[in-house]
C-alpha cells in the first residue's frame, strides 16, 4: 500500500433527487485523503466508493446508479443495508417461543431481504457522527410490530464511519421490543478494477472459511456444513474467482456461478472484526480486505445480471460485473438450531460491525 498522511475526515450532505414519499433522498459523502465514500439515505445505502490504484489514478469500486429509476428499481439493493432478515427465510414462516409468525413472502418458497419492502426501500434519518479520526454518518430507522410479519417494534441504528487511512467501518444496532430475529448485512457489489469496466473473474478471492452452507433448489442450506477443500469453493488461498466458477458442480450449475454463504473460522464472541475475505485486483492493484464479527459471508457473482443497470462509466452490467461479500449470519437460521442464533430478545441489543479496508 502507498503510506499517505492522515487527512481529516470532511463530511458533507445535500439533496440526492426527491424520492416520490414525500422526502428527499440525501446524500452523505465522506472524503478522507486519497479515499471518498458516499452514502444515501434510502435504504441506508452505500452508494459509491473512490479508491486510487498503484499509479493513483481513482475509480469508483461500486456498482450504482444515480438514475432515480434504477434506484428504486433494480439497482434497489446495490449497496443497501439489508434487513429485518438478509438472505433466505423457508416456507416464509419463524417460529419464537411456541407461536408461528408468518412472514411477507417474495417467491420460490421464501422471504428473502426481510420481504418486498425491506429495509432496503425505506427512508432512513440521518446524521452526521464523529468518533475520534474518524467520521461519518449515522442512519437510523424504526420498523414497526409485524412489519413483513416479523414481530416485535425494532429500532435500528447504522454507522459509516471513514477514517482517514482508507478505513470504513460499518456499525450495526438494534433493538426490540418483542423477540424477533434479526440478519443485517450491507449488499455492495466491488468491481476493484473500476465499475463498469469488465467482470470480476480475474480478481483473486481469499475466504477465510474452510465450510460452506450447500443449498437446495431454493438456495435453502439443506444441511449440515461441507467442507470446501477439493471443491470450486475452496479459496482458502487466493484463487482468481473465475477459476472453477463454470464447473459442472451441482451447486454451481443452478444459480451460475456463486452465491453461497461461506462459514467463517470461529472468532472471539464479542471480540473485535475478523478478517473474513481478502478481495485483490491484480493489474490496478488495489485491494480490499473485509473484517467482520459476523459467522458467516455470502459471496455473489452477480451471476443473474443482464444489463438492467448502467453505471457511470455508461456500460450496463452484466453477469460477473461484480462481486458481493455480504457479511451476515447463515441464511434460514431461525430452522437450523445448530446455526448461531438470529434471535433477539427485548433485554438484549443487537451489535454487529463490518470493516472494508481499502489499500493500492
Amino acid at each position: 500500500m502507498t503510506t499517505q498522511q492522515p487527512h481529516p475526515v470532511q463530511v458533507t450532505h445535500a439533496p440526492l433527487e426527491h424520492g416520490g414519499a414525500g422526502a428527499a433522498i440525501e446524500r452523505w459523502t465522506m472524503s478522507g485523503g486519497p479515499i471518498e465514500v458516499s452514502v444515501l439515505s434510502l435504504g441506508a445505502t452505500l452508494h459509491t466508493v473512490r479508491v486510487p490504484d498503484r499509479t493513483g489514478a481513482v475509480a469508483q469500486v461500486l456498482l450504482s446508479s444515480d438514475e432515480l429509476s434504477a434506484i428504486l428499481g433494480p439497482a434497489r439493493h446495490y449497496g443497501a443495508t439489508v434487513g429485518r432478515y438478509a438472505n433466505r427465510i423457508a416456507d416464509s414462516r419463524i417460529t419464537l417461543d411456541g407461536e408461528e409468525h408468518r412472514l411477507a413472502p417474495t417467491g420460490h418458497g421464501v422471504t428473502l431481504h426481510g420481504g418486498s419492502d425491506g429495509f432496503a426501500d425505506r427512508m432512513w434519518s440521518a446524521e452526521q457522527v464523529v468518533d475520534g479520526e474518524r467520521a461519518g454518518v449515522r442512519l437510523h430507522l424504526h420498523s414497526p410490530d409485524g412489519d413483513q410479519g416479523f414481530p416485535g417494534a425494532l429500532d435500528v441504528w447504522v454507522s459509516y464511519l471513514l477514517d482517514p487511512r482508507g478505513e470504513l467501518a460499518i456499525e450495526y444496532r438494534a433493538v426490540t421490543t418483542h423477540p424477533t430475529v434479526l440478519n443485517l448485512t450491507n449488499h455492495a457489489y466491488f468491481n476493484l478494477a473500476g465499475e463498469g469496466r469488465g467482470d470480476i473473474l480475474g480478481h483473486l478471492l481469499t475466504v477465510d472459511a474452510d465450510e460452506y452452507t450447500p443449498t437446495d433448489e431454493r438456495q435453502i442450506p439443506y444441511g449440515p456444513y461441507e467442507p470446501v477443500a477439493g471443491t470450486p469453493f475452496d479459496f482458502t488461498s487466493a484463487t482468481p474467482i473465475g477459476k472453477q466458477i463454470h464447473e459442472e458442480h451441482p451447486q454451481l450449475v443452478g444459480p451460475g456461478g456463486y452465491d453461497h454463504n461461506w462459514v467463517l473460522r470461529p472468532r472471539a464472541q464479542d471480540g473485535p472484526p475478523v478478517r473474513a475475505a481478502l478481495l485483490e485486483d491484480p493489474v490496478s492493484g488495489r485491494t480490499l480486505e473485509v473484517l467482520t464479527t459476523e459467522p458467516g459471508v455470502q459471496v455473489y457473482t452477480a451471476n443473474s445480471f443482464a444489463g438492467a443497470v448502467t453505471g457511470a462509466a455508461g456500460v450496463p452490467y452484466g453477469p460477473y460485473a461484480g462481486v458481493a461479500l455480504e457479511t451476515q449470519h447463515h441464511p434460514d437460521s431461525p430452522h437450523h438450531p445448530g446455526y448461531p442464533s438470529t434471535e433477539l430478545r427485548p433485554d438484549q441489543e443487537f451489535r454487529s460491525t463490518t470493516v472494508l479496508r481499502f489499500s493500492w
